[in-house]
């Protein structure tokens, strides 16, 4: 399941963070952030980039819902396993 526009500012806006902050941790350019940000309706990225927010979202602790009723929740940071 791919995240919506809305779902990217609602994961932001849960965890406080600004478009600078997504941009370094999903090592996605600012300006890109800002790009899919401003769109309206569909996504407007290549699916990787997308994948990349997403998963620095996951990493935070973000959950997405989809169909029906697409949303975001926070749960917890995601730990990285050890080496």
């Amino acid at each position: 399941m791919l995240v919506i526009m809305q779902q990217i500012k609602a994961a932001r806006a849960l965890l406080g963070w600004g478009q600078y902050d997504l941009a370094v941790k999903s090592g996605i350019a600012i300006s890109t952030i800002r790009r899919i940000e401003r769109s309206n309706g569909s996504l407007r990225a290549h699916f990787e980039t997308i994948a990349k927010i997403q998963r620095a979202f996951e990493a935070a602790g973000v959950r997405f819902s989809g169909d029906p009723h697409p949303g975001v929740s926070l749960g917890r940071k995601q730990e990285k396993p050890c080496d």
